[in-house]
Protein backbone atom coordinates (compact mmCIF):
# COMPACT_ATOMS: atom_id res chain seq x y z
CA UNK A 1 0.00 0.00 0.00
CA UNK A 2 2.92 2.58 0.53
CA UNK A 3 2.46 3.83 -3.54
CA UNK A 4 -0.09 6.01 -1.79
CA UNK A 5 2.29 8.52 -0.32
CA UNK A 6 1.96 10.45 -4.14
CA UNK A 7 -0.70 12.42 -3.29
CA UNK A 8 1.65 14.11 -0.45
CA UNK A 9 5.22 13.25 -1.16
CA UNK A 10 5.45 15.12 -3.72
CA UNK A 11 3.78 18.04 -2.48
CA UNK A 12 6.14 17.76 0.38
CA UNK A 13 9.42 17.70 -1.99
CA UNK A 14 8.05 20.94 -3.63
CA UNK A 15 7.51 22.77 -0.39
CA UNK A 16 11.09 21.72 1.12
CA UNK A 17 12.65 22.98 -2.21
CA UNK A 18 10.96 26.27 -1.54
CA UNK A 19 11.86 26.50 2.21
CA UNK A 20 15.66 26.08 0.85
CA UNK A 21 15.20 29.13 -0.67
CA UNK A 22 14.25 31.59 2.16
CA UNK A 23 14.05 31.30 6.22
CA UNK A 24 10.76 30.91 8.09
CA UNK A 25 9.91 33.66 10.33
CA UNK A 26 10.26 32.45 13.65
CA UNK A 27 9.21 34.76 17.05
CA UNK A 28 12.84 35.04 18.35
CA UNK A 29 14.45 36.01 15.53
CA UNK A 30 15.43 39.15 16.84
CA UNK A 31 17.48 37.29 19.16
CA UNK A 32 18.41 34.44 18.00
CA UNK A 33 18.53 34.83 14.09
CA UNK A 34 17.64 31.59 11.59
CA UNK A 35 19.96 30.54 9.34
CA UNK A 36 19.65 31.07 6.18
CA UNK A 37 19.96 27.91 3.41
CA UNK A 38 19.68 24.86 5.38
CA UNK A 39 21.46 21.82 4.65
CA UNK A 40 19.28 19.59 6.30
CA UNK A 41 15.67 19.58 6.24
CA UNK A 42 12.90 17.52 7.73
CA UNK A 43 9.15 17.04 6.09
CA UNK A 44 6.35 15.26 7.55
CA UNK A 45 2.87 14.59 6.13
CA UNK A 46 0.24 12.69 9.17
CA UNK A 47 -3.21 11.66 8.11
CA UNK A 48 -5.13 10.10 10.68
CA UNK A 49 -8.78 9.39 9.48
CA UNK A 50 -11.83 7.29 10.57
CA UNK A 51 -13.42 4.82 8.24
CA UNK A 52 -17.11 3.53 7.87
CA UNK A 53 -18.26 1.30 4.86
CA UNK A 54 -20.08 -1.75 3.65
CA UNK A 55 -17.25 -2.66 1.72
CA UNK A 56 -13.75 -4.62 2.84
CA UNK A 57 -11.51 -7.90 2.20
CA UNK A 58 -12.69 -10.89 3.32
CA UNK A 59 -9.21 -12.79 2.67
CA UNK A 60 -7.59 -13.55 6.01
CA UNK A 61 -4.18 -13.70 4.04
CA UNK A 62 -4.20 -9.92 3.52
CA UNK A 63 -5.25 -8.95 7.30
CA UNK A 64 -6.59 -5.58 5.99
CA UNK A 65 -4.14 -4.08 3.66
CA UNK A 66 -5.53 -4.72 0.16
CA UNK A 67 -5.55 -3.15 -3.48
CA UNK A 68 -6.68 -3.55 -6.44
CA UNK A 69 -10.45 -4.12 -7.85
CA UNK A 70 -13.48 -4.10 -5.86
CA UNK A 71 -14.92 -7.60 -6.22
CA UNK A 72 -11.46 -9.02 -7.61
CA UNK A 73 -9.24 -11.51 -6.50
CA UNK A 74 -8.36 -9.34 -3.51
CA UNK A 75 -11.36 -10.63 -1.96
CA UNK A 76 -13.23 -7.44 -1.03
CA UNK A 77 -17.04 -7.61 -1.40
CA UNK A 78 -20.07 -5.60 0.13
CA UNK A 79 -22.39 -6.51 2.72
CA UNK A 80 -26.01 -5.06 3.88
CA UNK A 81 -25.26 -6.54 6.91
CA UNK A 82 -22.25 -6.05 8.12
CA UNK A 83 -20.28 -2.92 8.51
CA UNK A 84 -16.59 -1.83 8.12
CA UNK A 85 -15.31 0.58 10.87
CA UNK A 86 -12.02 1.29 11.50
CA UNK A 87 -9.80 3.96 12.37
CA UNK A 88 -6.08 4.20 10.27
CA UNK A 89 -2.62 6.30 10.16
CA UNK A 90 0.39 7.49 8.65
CA UNK A 91 2.86 9.52 8.65
CA UNK A 92 5.52 10.24 5.81
CA UNK A 93 8.74 11.40 6.96
CA UNK A 94 10.90 13.20 4.45
CA UNK A 95 14.35 14.04 4.23
CA UNK A 96 16.46 16.59 2.22
CA UNK A 97 20.02 17.35 2.28
CA UNK A 98 21.57 19.91 0.05
CA UNK A 99 25.34 20.01 1.44
CA UNK A 100 27.17 23.86 0.91
CA UNK A 101 29.95 21.49 -0.51
CA UNK A 102 28.16 21.27 -3.50
CA UNK A 103 26.72 24.75 -3.84
CA UNK A 104 23.13 23.67 -3.93
CA UNK A 105 24.64 21.22 -6.88
CA UNK A 106 23.79 18.50 -5.42
CA UNK A 107 20.19 16.92 -3.48
CA UNK A 108 19.62 14.02 -1.69
CA UNK A 109 16.37 13.11 -0.86
CA UNK A 110 14.83 10.29 1.26
CA UNK A 111 11.11 9.12 1.77
CA UNK A 112 9.58 6.64 4.70
CA UNK A 113 6.27 5.54 5.24
CA UNK A 114 4.81 4.79 8.64
CA UNK A 115 1.45 3.33 8.85
CA UNK A 116 -1.16 1.23 10.49
CA UNK A 117 -4.81 0.52 11.22
CA UNK A 118 -5.63 1.01 15.10
CA UNK A 119 -5.43 -1.81 16.71
CA UNK A 120 -4.19 -4.17 14.33
CA UNK A 121 -0.84 -5.85 15.32
CA UNK A 122 1.92 -5.45 18.04
CA UNK A 123 5.78 -6.84 18.44
CA UNK A 124 6.37 -7.82 15.06
CA UNK A 125 7.36 -6.84 11.96
CA UNK A 126 5.89 -6.08 8.71
CA UNK A 127 4.30 -2.66 6.68
CA UNK A 128 1.09 -1.37 7.40
CA UNK A 129 1.13 -3.01 11.06
CA UNK A 130 1.90 -2.08 14.86
CA UNK A 131 -0.93 0.14 15.88
CA UNK A 132 -2.46 -2.77 18.82
CA UNK A 133 -1.68 -2.01 22.55
CA UNK A 134 2.09 -1.80 23.42
CA UNK A 135 3.51 -1.58 19.77
CA UNK A 136 7.03 -2.13 19.40
CA UNK A 137 6.42 -2.79 15.37
CA UNK A 138 9.04 -2.90 13.31
CA UNK A 139 7.25 -0.96 10.52
CA UNK A 140 9.43 1.63 8.20
CA UNK A 141 8.71 1.18 4.34
CA UNK A 142 10.97 2.78 1.88
CA UNK A 143 9.70 5.18 -0.52
CA UNK A 144 11.86 7.44 -2.24
CA UNK A 145 15.75 7.59 -2.10
CA UNK A 146 16.87 9.52 -5.15
CA UNK A 147 20.07 11.45 -5.76
CA UNK A 148 19.32 14.81 -7.55
CA UNK A 149 22.49 16.31 -9.88
CA UNK A 150 21.68 19.82 -10.92
CA UNK A 151 25.10 20.26 -13.05
CA UNK A 152 23.88 23.15 -15.55
CA UNK A 153 21.71 25.71 -15.64
CA UNK A 154 17.74 24.40 -15.72
CA UNK A 155 19.61 20.51 -16.22
CA UNK A 156 18.33 18.05 -13.69
CA UNK A 157 19.70 14.19 -13.12
CA UNK A 158 17.53 12.58 -11.01
CA UNK A 159 19.47 9.14 -10.16
CA UNK A 160 17.96 6.18 -8.03
CA UNK A 161 14.34 5.24 -6.42
CA UNK A 162 12.30 7.75 -7.57
CA UNK A 163 9.00 9.24 -9.29
CA UNK A 164 7.64 7.85 -12.12
CA UNK A 165 4.99 9.88 -13.13
CA UNK A 166 3.89 10.00 -16.86
CA UNK A 167 4.00 14.50 -16.74
CA UNK A 168 6.26 16.94 -17.75
CA UNK A 169 6.85 18.44 -14.66
CA UNK A 170 9.63 17.42 -12.29
CA UNK A 171 7.55 15.86 -9.54
CA UNK A 172 10.18 17.13 -6.24
CA UNK A 173 9.36 20.81 -7.48
CA UNK A 174 5.78 20.90 -8.55
CA UNK A 175 2.57 20.58 -6.21
CA UNK A 176 1.04 17.52 -6.69
CA UNK A 177 -2.31 18.65 -7.50
CA UNK A 178 -0.68 19.76 -10.50
CA UNK A 179 0.42 16.50 -11.69
CA UNK A 180 -2.57 14.83 -11.43
CA UNK A 181 -3.88 17.17 -13.65
CA UNK A 182 -1.51 17.55 -16.63
CA UNK A 183 -0.17 15.22 -18.68
CA UNK A 184 -1.98 11.53 -18.40
CA UNK A 185 -2.40 12.91 -14.54
CA UNK A 186 -1.11 9.59 -13.37
CA UNK A 187 -3.49 7.06 -15.21
CA UNK A 188 -0.80 5.19 -16.93
CA UNK A 189 2.43 5.41 -15.09
CA UNK A 190 2.29 6.80 -11.63
CA UNK A 191 4.72 5.41 -8.72
CA UNK A 192 8.06 4.89 -7.61
CA UNK A 193 10.65 2.92 -9.63
CA UNK A 194 14.39 2.70 -9.25
CA UNK A 195 16.01 4.44 -12.56
CA UNK A 196 17.52 7.68 -14.04
CA UNK A 197 15.68 10.63 -15.53
CA UNK A 198 17.43 14.00 -17.64
CA UNK A 199 15.35 16.92 -17.60
CA UNK A 200 15.89 20.23 -19.16
CA UNK A 201 13.20 22.77 -18.48
CA UNK A 202 13.33 25.87 -20.94
CA UNK A 203 11.73 29.07 -21.12
CA UNK A 204 8.62 27.78 -23.15
CA UNK A 205 9.38 24.41 -22.60
CA UNK A 206 10.21 21.60 -20.71
CA UNK A 207 12.20 17.92 -21.69
CA UNK A 208 12.36 14.42 -20.10
CA UNK A 209 14.34 11.28 -20.93
CA UNK A 210 13.85 8.37 -18.17
CA UNK A 211 15.33 4.53 -17.94
CA UNK A 212 13.23 2.76 -14.90
CA UNK A 213 14.17 -0.88 -14.13
CA UNK A 214 10.39 -2.37 -13.02
CA UNK A 215 12.35 -5.83 -12.27
CA UNK A 216 16.08 -7.34 -12.71
CA UNK A 217 15.03 -11.23 -11.66
CA UNK A 218 18.04 -13.66 -12.48
CA UNK A 219 21.17 -11.08 -13.11
CA UNK A 220 22.57 -13.00 -15.62
CA UNK A 221 19.88 -13.68 -17.56
CA UNK A 222 17.70 -11.83 -20.32
CA UNK A 223 14.53 -11.53 -17.70
CA UNK A 224 14.18 -8.20 -16.91
CA UNK A 225 11.54 -5.74 -17.24
CA UNK A 226 12.79 -2.48 -18.64
CA UNK A 227 10.70 0.82 -19.62
CA UNK A 228 12.06 3.69 -21.50
CA UNK A 229 10.56 7.51 -21.59
CA UNK A 230 10.79 10.61 -23.63
CA UNK A 231 8.15 13.67 -22.71
CA UNK A 232 8.14 17.11 -24.23
CA UNK A 233 5.52 20.03 -23.19
CA UNK A 234 6.05 23.79 -25.06
CA UNK A 235 3.72 26.39 -24.32
CA UNK A 236 2.34 27.86 -27.69
CA UNK A 237 1.02 30.88 -26.17
CA UNK A 238 0.34 32.42 -22.26
CA UNK A 239 -2.75 30.10 -22.04
CA UNK A 240 -2.16 27.11 -23.93
CA UNK A 241 0.55 24.35 -23.57
CA UNK A 242 1.00 20.98 -25.84
CA UNK A 243 2.54 17.80 -24.92
CA UNK A 244 3.69 14.31 -26.84
CA UNK A 245 5.37 11.16 -25.33
CA UNK A 246 6.91 8.06 -25.90
CA UNK A 247 7.07 5.36 -23.55
CA UNK A 248 8.16 1.53 -24.26
CA UNK A 249 8.50 -1.42 -22.01
CA UNK A 250 10.53 -4.54 -22.66
CA UNK A 251 9.06 -7.34 -20.74
CA UNK A 252 11.11 -10.34 -21.08
CA UNK A 253 10.30 -11.43 -17.55
CA UNK A 254 7.88 -14.17 -18.86
CA UNK A 255 6.53 -13.20 -15.48
CA UNK A 256 8.97 -14.30 -13.05
CA UNK A 257 9.61 -12.41 -9.98
CA UNK A 258 6.82 -9.69 -9.29
CA UNK A 259 4.40 -8.95 -6.01
CA UNK A 260 5.03 -12.23 -3.60
CA UNK A 261 2.51 -14.76 -5.00
CA UNK A 262 0.96 -12.53 -7.59
CA UNK A 263 3.74 -11.97 -9.54
CA UNK A 264 3.45 -9.58 -12.62
CA UNK A 265 2.99 -9.34 -15.79
CA UNK A 266 0.61 -9.65 -18.76
CA UNK A 267 0.00 -13.68 -17.54
CA UNK A 268 0.14 -12.46 -13.91
CA UNK A 269 -2.22 -13.29 -11.23
CA UNK A 270 -1.88 -9.28 -10.78
CA UNK A 271 -4.31 -8.52 -13.39
CA UNK A 272 -6.81 -10.40 -11.03
CA UNK A 273 -6.48 -8.16 -8.36
CA UNK A 274 -5.81 -4.69 -10.35
CA UNK A 275 -8.67 -5.16 -13.06
CA UNK A 276 -6.04 -5.19 -15.92
CA UNK A 277 -6.45 -7.81 -18.44
CA UNK A 278 -4.69 -10.94 -18.20
CA UNK A 279 -3.42 -12.51 -21.05
CA UNK A 280 -3.74 -16.34 -20.65
CA UNK A 281 -0.57 -17.78 -21.86
CA UNK A 282 -0.44 -20.11 -18.70
CA UNK A 283 2.97 -21.17 -18.00
CA UNK A 284 4.34 -20.93 -21.56
CA UNK A 285 7.15 -18.31 -21.42
CA UNK A 286 6.44 -15.30 -22.92
CA UNK A 287 8.37 -11.72 -24.86
CA UNK A 288 6.76 -8.55 -25.06
CA UNK A 289 7.60 -5.44 -26.97
CA UNK A 290 4.83 -2.52 -25.70
CA UNK A 291 4.88 1.19 -26.72
CA UNK A 292 2.44 4.26 -25.73
CA UNK A 293 2.26 7.05 -27.93
CA UNK A 294 0.57 9.98 -26.88
CA UNK A 295 -0.33 13.92 -27.08
CA UNK A 296 -1.92 16.21 -24.34
CA UNK A 297 -2.73 19.74 -23.60
CA UNK A 298 -4.05 22.45 -21.16
CA UNK A 299 -5.00 25.73 -21.25
CA UNK A 300 -4.82 27.56 -18.14
CA UNK A 301 -3.60 24.42 -16.40
CA UNK A 302 -3.07 26.26 -13.11
CA UNK A 303 -6.60 28.24 -12.69
CA UNK A 304 -4.48 31.81 -12.38
CA UNK A 305 -5.24 33.69 -15.81
CA UNK A 306 -8.85 33.41 -16.55
CA UNK A 307 -11.86 31.39 -15.06
CA UNK A 308 -11.86 28.65 -17.48
CA UNK A 309 -9.01 25.65 -17.55
CA UNK A 310 -8.91 22.83 -20.08
CA UNK A 311 -6.89 19.89 -19.94
CA UNK A 312 -6.96 17.07 -22.08
CA UNK A 313 -4.56 13.63 -23.47
CA UNK A 314 -4.87 11.22 -26.30
CA UNK A 315 -2.37 7.82 -25.82
CA UNK A 316 -2.57 5.27 -28.18
CA UNK A 317 -0.41 1.88 -26.98
CA UNK A 318 0.30 -0.65 -29.55
CA UNK A 319 3.07 -3.52 -29.49
CA UNK A 320 3.71 -7.36 -29.80
CA UNK A 321 3.61 -10.79 -27.49
CA UNK A 322 5.33 -13.77 -28.63
CA UNK A 323 4.92 -16.93 -26.56
CA UNK A 324 7.49 -19.82 -26.76
CA UNK A 325 5.47 -23.49 -27.29
CA UNK A 326 7.69 -26.70 -28.42
CA UNK A 327 10.60 -24.77 -28.16
CA UNK A 328 9.55 -21.51 -30.80
CA UNK A 329 8.47 -18.48 -30.14
CA UNK A 330 5.29 -17.92 -31.96
CA UNK A 331 3.02 -14.90 -31.90
CA UNK A 332 0.73 -14.72 -28.97
CA UNK A 333 -1.20 -11.48 -29.23
CA UNK A 334 -0.83 -7.82 -31.25
CA UNK A 335 -1.38 -5.17 -29.05
CA UNK A 336 -3.96 -2.21 -30.15
CA UNK A 337 -5.80 0.46 -27.82
CA UNK A 338 -5.90 3.98 -27.25
CA UNK A 339 -7.79 6.16 -23.95
CA UNK A 340 -8.48 9.76 -24.29
CA UNK A 341 -9.43 12.43 -21.29
CA UNK A 342 -10.91 16.36 -21.87
CA UNK A 343 -11.87 18.23 -18.46
CA UNK A 344 -13.11 21.46 -18.15
CA UNK A 345 -12.93 23.02 -15.08
CA UNK A 346 -15.07 26.86 -14.55
CA UNK A 347 -14.27 29.17 -11.77
CA UNK A 348 -17.33 31.39 -11.27
CA UNK A 349 -16.37 32.67 -7.67
CA UNK A 350 -12.98 34.78 -5.86
CA UNK A 351 -11.77 31.34 -5.09
CA UNK A 352 -9.89 28.43 -6.89
CA UNK A 353 -12.57 26.29 -4.68
CA UNK A 354 -15.35 28.03 -6.28
CA UNK A 355 -15.62 25.90 -9.33
CA UNK A 356 -17.51 23.80 -11.50
CA UNK A 357 -15.62 21.01 -13.01
CA UNK A 358 -16.70 17.90 -15.92
CA UNK A 359 -14.11 15.16 -16.61
CA UNK A 360 -14.73 12.74 -19.37
CA UNK A 361 -12.81 9.56 -19.99
CA UNK A 362 -12.75 7.16 -22.84
CA UNK A 363 -10.95 3.81 -23.30
CA UNK A 364 -11.16 1.06 -25.72
CA UNK A 365 -12.01 -2.56 -25.24
CA UNK A 366 -11.79 -5.79 -26.21
CA UNK A 367 -14.73 -7.72 -27.27
CA UNK A 368 -13.23 -11.60 -27.47
CA UNK A 369 -10.05 -11.83 -25.39
CA UNK A 370 -7.58 -13.11 -27.60
CA UNK A 371 -9.82 -15.20 -29.63
CA UNK A 372 -8.54 -13.55 -33.02
CA UNK A 373 -4.98 -12.79 -30.89
CA UNK A 374 -5.13 -9.23 -30.88
CA UNK A 375 -5.91 -7.55 -27.74
CA UNK A 376 -7.97 -3.78 -28.34
CA UNK A 377 -8.04 -2.53 -24.94
CA UNK A 378 -5.69 -0.02 -22.85
CA UNK A 379 -2.35 -0.81 -20.86
CA UNK A 380 -0.73 0.53 -17.71
CA UNK A 381 1.69 0.10 -15.01
CA UNK A 382 -0.79 -1.84 -13.29
CA UNK A 383 -0.13 -4.10 -15.29
CA UNK A 384 3.15 -4.61 -13.25
CA UNK A 385 2.92 -2.96 -10.07
CA UNK A 386 -0.09 -2.37 -7.25
CA UNK A 387 -0.92 0.04 -8.26
CA UNK A 388 1.72 1.12 -10.66
CA UNK A 389 -0.92 3.58 -12.11
CA UNK A 390 -3.21 6.32 -9.89
CA UNK A 391 -6.25 8.03 -11.86
CA UNK A 392 -7.03 9.73 -8.50
CA UNK A 393 -8.39 13.28 -9.41
CA UNK A 394 -11.95 11.84 -11.54
CA UNK A 395 -13.70 13.47 -8.76
CA UNK A 396 -15.36 9.97 -7.62
CA UNK A 397 -14.47 7.72 -4.34
CA UNK A 398 -15.87 4.36 -5.41
CA UNK A 399 -16.15 4.10 -8.99
CA UNK A 400 -12.43 5.39 -9.63
CA UNK A 401 -9.92 5.77 -7.03
CA UNK A 402 -9.87 8.87 -4.71
CA UNK A 403 -6.23 9.68 -2.55
CA UNK A 404 -7.61 9.66 0.77
CA UNK A 405 -5.72 5.89 1.41
CA UNK A 406 -3.73 4.26 3.73
CA UNK A 407 -4.34 0.76 3.98
CA UNK A 408 -7.40 -0.15 1.78
CA UNK A 409 -7.21 0.99 -1.80
CA UNK A 410 -10.57 -1.07 -3.74
CA UNK A 411 -11.96 1.17 -6.44
CA UNK A 412 -14.69 -0.66 -8.91
CA UNK A 413 -12.74 0.54 -11.84
CA UNK A 414 -8.88 0.36 -10.37
CA UNK A 415 -7.52 0.77 -14.08
CA UNK A 416 -7.86 2.49 -17.17
CA UNK A 417 -8.14 -0.88 -19.24
CA UNK A 418 -11.14 -1.77 -16.92
CA UNK A 419 -10.38 -5.25 -16.89
CA UNK A 420 -9.37 -5.07 -21.14
CA UNK A 421 -13.28 -4.09 -21.78
CA UNK A 422 -12.35 -0.54 -21.59
CA UNK A 423 -14.68 2.26 -20.30
CA UNK A 424 -17.03 5.67 -20.83
CA UNK A 425 -16.95 7.36 -18.00
CA UNK A 426 -18.01 11.12 -17.10
CA UNK A 427 -18.05 12.92 -13.45
CA UNK A 428 -19.32 16.35 -12.73
CA UNK A 429 -18.58 18.62 -9.34
CA UNK A 430 -19.43 21.38 -7.88
CA UNK A 431 -17.48 23.34 -5.12
CA UNK A 432 -18.44 26.45 -2.68
CA UNK A 433 -15.71 28.27 -0.46
CA UNK A 434 -18.65 28.93 2.08
CA UNK A 435 -15.77 30.73 4.11
CA UNK A 436 -13.23 31.68 1.42
CA UNK A 437 -9.80 29.71 1.75
CA UNK A 438 -11.55 28.01 5.31
CA UNK A 439 -14.33 26.33 4.24
CA UNK A 440 -14.75 24.49 1.55
CA UNK A 441 -17.98 22.56 0.52
CA UNK A 442 -18.95 20.06 -2.75
CA UNK A 443 -21.18 18.34 -4.46
CA UNK A 444 -20.27 15.46 -7.03
CA UNK A 445 -21.45 12.30 -8.83
CA UNK A 446 -19.80 10.17 -12.07
CA UNK A 447 -21.26 7.37 -14.60
CA UNK A 448 -19.36 4.79 -16.43
CA UNK A 449 -20.41 2.00 -18.67
CA UNK A 450 -17.80 -0.45 -20.29
CA UNK A 451 -17.63 -0.61 -23.66
CA UNK A 452 -17.32 -3.94 -24.16
CA UNK A 453 -20.12 -6.75 -22.37
CA UNK A 454 -19.08 -9.19 -20.00
CA UNK A 455 -20.55 -12.61 -20.00
CA UNK A 456 -23.83 -12.42 -18.75
CA UNK A 457 -24.03 -8.81 -17.86
CA UNK A 458 -24.58 -5.74 -19.14
CA UNK A 459 -23.10 -2.66 -19.94
CA UNK A 460 -23.45 -0.52 -17.15
CA UNK A 461 -21.25 -0.06 -14.08
CA UNK A 462 -22.54 2.33 -12.08
CA UNK A 463 -23.54 5.51 -10.83
CA UNK A 464 -22.18 7.35 -7.84
CA UNK A 465 -23.06 10.80 -5.41
CA UNK A 466 -20.42 12.29 -3.33
CA UNK A 467 -20.12 14.93 -0.77
CA UNK A 468 -17.17 16.40 0.93
CA UNK A 469 -16.82 19.29 3.66
CA UNK A 470 -13.33 20.65 4.27
CA UNK A 471 -12.42 22.68 6.89
CA UNK A 472 -8.48 24.42 6.97
CA UNK A 473 -8.01 24.69 10.64
CA UNK A 474 -4.69 26.37 9.85
CA UNK A 475 -1.82 26.07 7.53
CA UNK A 476 -1.68 22.72 5.73
CA UNK A 477 -3.66 21.20 8.93
CA UNK A 478 -7.17 20.42 7.78
CA UNK A 479 -10.37 18.00 9.12
CA UNK A 480 -12.34 16.41 6.44
CA UNK A 481 -15.48 14.71 5.92
CA UNK A 482 -15.82 12.50 2.77
CA UNK A 483 -18.60 10.09 1.89
CA UNK A 484 -20.23 8.46 -1.05
CA UNK A 485 -22.60 5.97 -2.61
CA UNK A 486 -22.25 3.89 -5.83
CA UNK A 487 -25.18 2.35 -7.44
CA UNK A 488 -24.32 -1.18 -9.24
CA UNK A 489 -25.22 -1.50 -12.82
CA UNK A 490 -26.25 -4.51 -14.73
CA UNK A 491 -22.05 -5.17 -15.86
CA UNK A 492 -21.89 -7.14 -11.90
CA UNK A 493 -24.84 -9.10 -13.18
CA UNK A 494 -21.95 -11.40 -14.53
CA UNK A 495 -20.10 -13.42 -12.46
CA UNK A 496 -17.03 -13.97 -14.11
CA UNK A 497 -15.50 -12.77 -17.31
CA UNK A 498 -14.58 -14.44 -20.72
CA UNK A 499 -11.51 -16.53 -18.62
CA UNK A 500 -12.82 -16.94 -15.12
CA UNK A 501 -12.03 -14.22 -13.32
CA UNK A 502 -14.67 -12.53 -10.61
CA UNK A 503 -16.01 -9.93 -11.95
CA UNK A 504 -18.88 -9.41 -8.87
CA UNK A 505 -16.91 -11.54 -6.68
CA UNK A 506 -18.06 -14.70 -8.33
CA UNK A 507 -21.86 -14.46 -7.47
CA UNK A 508 -24.03 -16.25 -9.59
CA UNK A 509 -27.29 -14.63 -10.23
CA UNK A 510 -27.22 -12.11 -7.72
CA UNK A 511 -25.97 -8.23 -7.76
CA UNK A 512 -23.86 -7.31 -4.93
CA UNK A 513 -25.11 -4.92 -2.50
CA UNK A 514 -24.04 -1.15 -3.91
CA UNK A 515 -21.29 0.01 -2.00
CA UNK A 516 -20.85 3.26 0.66
CA UNK A 517 -18.22 4.97 2.39
CA UNK A 518 -17.84 7.73 5.00
CA UNK A 519 -14.67 8.61 6.63
CA UNK A 520 -13.68 11.67 8.83
CA UNK A 521 -10.07 12.65 7.94
CA UNK A 522 -7.17 14.69 9.95
CA UNK A 523 -4.48 15.89 7.61
CA UNK A 524 -0.87 18.20 8.73
CA UNK A 525 1.89 18.49 6.47
CA UNK A 526 4.47 20.15 8.80
CA UNK A 527 7.45 21.82 8.06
Amino acid sequence: MKKFTFLVAALFASIGMLLAQAPTTHFMSKEIPEKSDKEFQFLAFFINQGVASNFYPTSEFLRGQVVGRLFGQNGSMTSDTSRALYIEQRIVPFFIYQPNLFNGKAILRASFEIDWTWGDASYGTGGNLGGAISADQVNLQTQNIELELLPWDRWAINLGMQRMFDSPYNAYRTLFDKMTNTGYRLGYFGTDAVGVTIRHDRDFGKYKAGFYKYYENDIFQDDDVNMFELMAERSVSPLWNVGVSFNYVRDRSAGKGGISILGQGLNSLLNDYMGTFKFKFGTDPYKADIFWTGAFFSRNADMMADRWSLTGFFNYNYGTVDVKRNGIFEKGADLGGFGANLKTIYRYGQTPDDHFKLDLVYTTGDEDGLADKKYSGVMTANTWAAPGAIFISSGTYILMPHGNVVNRYTPAIADLSNMGYGMSFASATASKGLIPYKLIAKLGGGFAMSNAEPQAGGKTIGTEANVSLVYNVGTYMSIEWHAAHMWLGDFYDSADDRYGAPINGGVYGVRPVNPWTSFLVVKWLMF
